[in-house]
């Protein structure tokens, strides 16, 4: 079993080009595929009713105050509809904590999984191996989101400067955009992988991402918007089903609030756009994972020095 994985192992630090990288990245993706969403589904058990939990007081708060005789939501207060407003407001406060608790934990464990599978050269590791790894981390993990939710607001007023300046700023800002995603997804794989601190792992991210900055930019634009087909794809199935019955209700006037049927079916459509957005979030950090080690091979090209080292070892 063991010469099984090994023939199958695809070697991650290698000084890959623009090129190679999009090519292994969906490679590395189709074959493992079944193993990484065993260990998303294995430890996203409870996170995956809580989203569902969170899509229901959404939803009923949106169909309850439609259905309600005054349209505006300061009549819907006024005229009874309180419990209504309450629900949407408390779904969405929940929506945000368990929904960055999520992100949180798979951007953790797709990386994680990435760094597991560089050691083991294949997949002869457990998925209680993978959590692990995040476990003997999660201190640093939480000061590393902590900083992330500082650059993001940062990175949020750059982009409503940047929206005053027609074109050159909407370039400029995706550019911006990109490059952060590569510059944290790095640094995220540095500070697991070679158990750095915080502020170090993001240092050594930044120099690595600098140096090929376009290289990094490019990549992530790329593979970020193949993903988001791929995100369009899955979801289009059960969009369209939901789109239909959209249809059927506003053709034939249907009285949301009359029956538990559109609470269900929206409450199911929402609930697994939210599972496939985290998803899709995990294959968005396997795409830095490739680059950290193409990059890091690069610059300090140990794969190929302990290459060299084996065989002049093999001669002797």
């Amino acid at each position: 079993m063991q010469v099984e994985n090994q023939e199958k192992f695809i070697e991650l630090r290698v000084n890959r080009d623009f090129g190679d990288i999009i090519n292994v990245y969906f490679e590395f993706f189709k074959q493992n595929l079944k193993k990484f969403t065993n260990v998303f589904l294995s430890y996203n058990g409870i996170f995956l009713i809580g989203l569902l939990v969170v899509s229901y007081l959404l939803v009923s708060g949106v169909i309850g105050l439609i259905t309600n005789n005054e349209n505006t939501v300061l009549d819907a207060v006024g005229s009874g509809s309180e419990a209504y407003l309450m629900y949407f407001i408390f779904g969405g406060i929940l929506f945000f904590i368990l929904f960055l608790m999520v992100a949180v934990l798979n951007y953790s464990l797709s990386t994680s999984y990435m760094i597991k599978y560089e050691e083991r050269k294949g997949q002869n590791f457990d998925k209680t191996e993978v959590w692990e790894e995040v476990k003997n981390n999660l201190g640093s993990i939480i000061v590393f989101i902590l900083i992330l939710i500082l650059l993001f607001f940062g990175l949020m007023i750059a982009a409503v400067v940047l929206t005053f300046i027609p074109l050159a700023g909407m370039l400029a800002q995706y550019v911006i955009q990109y490059f952060v995603m590569a510059w944290v997804g790095v640094s995220f794989f540095v500070m697991l992988k070679e158990k750095r601190g915080v502020t170090d792992a993001l240092g050594e991210g930044w120099n690595l991402v600098t140096k090929n900055f376009w290289r990094s930019v490019g990549v992530n634009f790329i593979l970020g918007f193949l993903i988001g087909l791929l995100f369009m794809v899955v979801i289009m199935i059960p969009g369209i089903l939901i789109g239909i019955y959209t249809f059927h209700v506003v053709q034939n006037d249907v009285d949301l609030g009359a029956s538990v049927v559109p609470t269900v079916i929206y409450t199911l459509g929402t609930c697994l756009f939210l599972i496939i957005a985290v998803y899709s979030q995990c294959l968005s950090q396997f795409v830095n994972g490739l680059l950290y080690f193409s990059l890091h091979e690069k610059t300090y090209n140990l794969n190929s020095r302990n290459k060299i080292d084996q065989i002049g070892l093999q001669d002797q």
